[in-house]
């Protein structure tokens, strides 16, 4: 018989588990260009957000990124968009993905850092390594900041999730990954 301590610690462990399977699933989808089935985990109520990061002084470390209330960002978007996005890689003609990149993400240090009711945050690392046409290279390293909602059908949503990049220049000509 396991302790109250031993049950809370496996089931924290487990939980963990279930929420790398699902971001190892997610990445599987977006590498394999199965975006119909990635933007299924999306929540209706999403906010997607990639702020521009900013080299500033120490002790302005709160400005270091743009807020999506009144500043320019890589992404702040909605469903709504993310869906015409995925409709527009879709049709085959779509300029900067003609012919389509080779996209490889790799997730990891899963943490997560709080539980409530249906709803999970977690914070994971990412590199988003992508090659077009012949020879161009293109890397993204950061990491997610993510709230995840327990869902009957796809056993997780992405209710919110906040994109750092580690650079803050960007040297990709278009930005057509999703991470």
């Amino acid at each position: 018989m396991l302790t109250d301590n031993e049950q809370s610690v496996l089931e924290r462990l487990l939980l963990r588990e279930e929420i790398e399977q699902f971001y190892y699933h997610e990445a599987a989808l977006l590498d394999n260009r199965e975006f119909d089935q990635w933007i299924d985990l999306m929540a209706d109520d999403i906010h997607y957000h990639m702020p521009i990061r900013r080299n500033v002084k120490f002790g302005e470390q709160f400005r270091e990124n743009t807020s999506s209330q009144n500043e320019i960002s890589w992404f702040d978007e909605g469903k709504r968009t993310l869906a015409g996005r995925v409709r527009q890689i879709n049709t085959g003609i779509h300029w900067c993905e003609e012919p389509f990149s080779r996209i490889r993400h790799i997730i990891t240090n899963v943490r997560v850092v709080d539980s409530k009711d249906d709803e999970i945050i977690a914070h994971s690392n990412f590199f988003v390594w992508q090659n077009r046409l012949q020879d161009e290279v293109n890397l993204f390293v950061g990491a997610r900041e993510d709230v995840l909602r327990r869902d009957l059908d796809t056993r997780w949503k992405v209710a919110k999730r906040l994109i750092l990049l580690d650079q803050n220049v960007l040297l990709a000509k278009v930005i057509t990954t999703f991470f």
